[in-house]
């Protein structure tokens, strides 16, 4: 299992919760009131362009009638042997983000025996990174035709070898996942948790907080993986308590947010 920083442990599990930076900071503003009235607003995305995605949670998620965002890393397997199914769920309403191009993470920070030498974001300059997330948004836009895109940093890092990448490509975005301000946002990101922990994460933030990020990977299969009928009750629970939550992309929530 992939580790990352700022996580706690419940059982086998990880669920990471109110992860924020302190060097770049998006929706300053801590009381929006959405275009749906003043809801909370949940974000789903799913990192790394995995095959369970496209055939789990997508289904689930047009099933319901729910939007979402994919953080799409263009080397992954299954983007690039299933590009014309990426294409189609932009085209359903769905949210293709940067995830960069390689997912170059930290090889430095606890549990990162995964990350490659040649993907290790430590010896990695910054205008190296610049460079790929720069292609990364081209190749976004070529296939969504959307000008406008949010980032998710892989493994929420952000110091490359000679500085921090983000703040140097924050211009080109909208908004980057997990960066917001902590009076208005929490991130949790679950793993091999059932949907009542997800739901009672959700249910337990104060009043001030208007955006809750739910950041999935694996759904029934893959890494970081949540079960398919997990996965489901969630939705449910969403789909049944629209009068509470506003879910949408990502980009949508951060577009009408600097609207206001």
């Amino acid at each position: 299992m992939r580790a990352y920083a700022n996580s706690f442990l419940i059982g086998s599990s990880v669920l990471l919760a109110a992860l924020t930076f302190s060097t770049l900071t998006f929706g300053a503003e801590t009381n929006p009131q959405w275009p749906q009235g003043n809801k909370v607003a949940i974000s789903l995305s799913y990192d790394d362009a995995l095959n369970s995605q496209l055939d789990n949670a997508l289904p689930a998620l047009n099933q319901r009638g729910l939007k979402a965002s994919f953080y799409v890393v263009p080397l992954s397997q299954a983007f690039k042997n299933r590009i014309e199914e990426w294409t189609l769920l932009a085209k359903q309403g769905h949210e293709l983000g940067n995830h960069t191009l390689f997912h170059a993470c930290r090889k430095s920070q606890p549990g990162r025996d995964w990350v490659p030498v040649h993907n290790n974001l430590d010896n990695r300059p910054v205008l190296a990174m610049v460079d790929e997330v720069t292609v990364a948004n081209t190749l976004l836009r070529a296939i969504d035709g959307e000008t406008v895109h949010t980032l998710t940093p892989p493994c929420y890092d952000q110091m490359a070898k000679d500085g921090n990448y983000v703040e140097a490509v924050k211009d080109q975005f909208i908004g980057v996942k997990g960066n917001e301000d902590p009076n208005f946002a929490k991130l949790i990101a679950p793993s091999d948790i059932n949907a009542e922990q997800i739901i009672a994460f959700i249910e337990k933030q104060p009043k001030n907080i208007k955006l809750v990020n739910v950041l999935f990977h694996g759904i029934g299969g893959d890494h970081l993986v949540v079960t398919t009928a997990e996965h489901a009750k969630f939705l449910d629970y969403l789909v049944a308590n629209q009068d509470k939550y506003w879910v949408d992309t990502y980009r949508n929530i951060m577009l009408a947010q600097h609207k206001r």
